[in-house]
This record gives C-alpha cells, structure tokens and sequence, in this order.
C-alpha cells in the first residue's frame, strides 16, 4: 500500500506534528491513539496490517496523527487548567490544521471519520460531535465518554464542554444537532473482558438516544479484553460491515 509521511510545525500546538497516511483513495479514516502514544502506534500494533485489505482496495484512505496526552491530562506535574488549554489547543491543530491537510491531500468532497480506541475513543468521539460541519463521523472502540474519569476530579467548563458524557445532555443547538444526526456512521464498540467497561458505552448510547440521535452500538462479549486484538478485531468489522 502507499504510505506517505509528513510534518508541520503546528501554529496551535507550537511544536512539529507528523502524520502518516495509507493508502491512495476512498473515505478517510483518522486515526487517533490510544494514550500518549504516536502517529505510529496503529502501524506498530499491527492495526494497519489488519485493514489492508480495505486499504489497498482503495475503500478507505487511513491517517494517523500524535497524541499531546502527556501533556495534558496524563501529565501529573501540570495544573489541571493547563491540561484544559492544552487539550483545546490539540482540538484546534485538529479542526484547523489536520482536516485542511487531509482536504488537500484527498479531495474536499472525502468523508472523514475520527477513530480510536481507549482515550482515542473519547477524543474521536468528541472532536466529531464539536465539529460535525468538518468530521462527517466516528468509531470509538472500547472508550468510555465522560473526561472526568480522566481529569483526577477536576471540573472546569473547558472540562464540560470536552465530556460528550456531560454537554450532549444539553445540547439544544440544532446547527449541531441538525448535523450530528445527519451522520449514518456513529459507532460505539466495547468488550466486556477484563479492563472494558460496556455499562459506560451504554450509558453514552442512551444520552444519544435521548437527544434522537442515531448511532450502532455493539457490546462484545466477556472474553474481549481491552487491548490490540480486540481492536484489530473490531476495526475491520466495522469497516468491512458497516460501510
């Protein structure tokens, strides 16, 4: 398959950011990790290998980018305002910098879909529902939606309004919602093994069944643990039954 590797230096984020892509046409599948990780971690844990099929059919274009969870949320010698800014900051290399670049790279007129698994999940999730004008959708594996479970008890309005667990309840907008629910791909997956937690994907499928938005949600069974073969697993289906 094709795969292509820049960097920019991000005015948002004020460091250099790489991205890598796979692939050469279809909708784009942007990928965000899981934790602290890098742009590289899909491809190191074998992720890529297991959408290739999909990739080199040309069905699907796949980026990924890094994460600046160490230096927001996971960072535990920042204050946890700061972990705020710096978050709102990475929303904005995504919404200001990435999405252009993918435009530019794979036609105006490409679906994009933010994807992750674990932290990745929340942020795919929430970078979607924030800006459903430029994001047409998003697949969260094994996530959970609420960002205090992240934040060590640290409540802030910059926490709430990145907590889709939190402001889709009072989500009355309907630029927003109008556009949310014009999505035919807002998919929630979770194991019930060991380290998953399928109650917190059922309490988030239920905030968006309230507000009558549409969504698949896929509970798997106990022996799918929170880890790499399971979202190695979960991916391709999607992909492969969903799209």
């Amino acid at each position: 398959m094709q795969k292509h590797i820049t960097s920019w230096h991000s005015p948002a984020l004020n460091k250099e950011m790489p991205i890598v892509s796979y692939g050469h046409f279809g909708f784009v599948v942007l990928l965000i990790p899981t934790a602290a990780a890098d742009y590289m971690e899909y491809e190191r844990f074998q992720l890529i290998d297991a959408l290739a099929p999909f990739i080199n059919e040309g069905k699907c274009k796949v980026y990924s980018i890094d994460s600046i969870n160490n230096e927001s949320w996971l960072n535990n010698e920042m204050l946890p305002e700061h972990k705020a800014i710096r978050h709102n900051q990475f929303n904005h290399y995504v919404f200001t910098e990435v999405i252009p670049h993918i435009r530019n790279n794979s036609g105006n007129d490409t679906f994009i879909y933010t994807c992750g698994a674990s932290f990745g999940a929340l942020h795919a999730m929430n970078l979607f529902l924030k800006r459903p004008d430029l994001i047409n959708g998003a697949i969260s594996m094994s996530g959970v939606y609420d960002l205090t479970e992240y934040t060590k008890g640290y409540w802030d309005e910059q926490v709430y309004f990145n907590s889709p667990q939190h402001y889709i309840p009072n989500l009355t907008d309907t630029w927003y919602l109008d556009k949310i629910k014009a999505s035919h791909h807002i998919h929630i997956y979770s194991g019930s093994g060991d380290y998953e937690d399928p109650e917190a994907n059922r309490r988030f499928s239920q905030v968006l069944w309230d507000k009558g938005i549409w969504h698949d949600l896929d509970i798997w069974g106990p022996d799918i643990k929170h880890d790499w073969p399971t979202w190695r697993s979960m991916l391709p289906h999607i992909i492969g039954s969903k799209f």
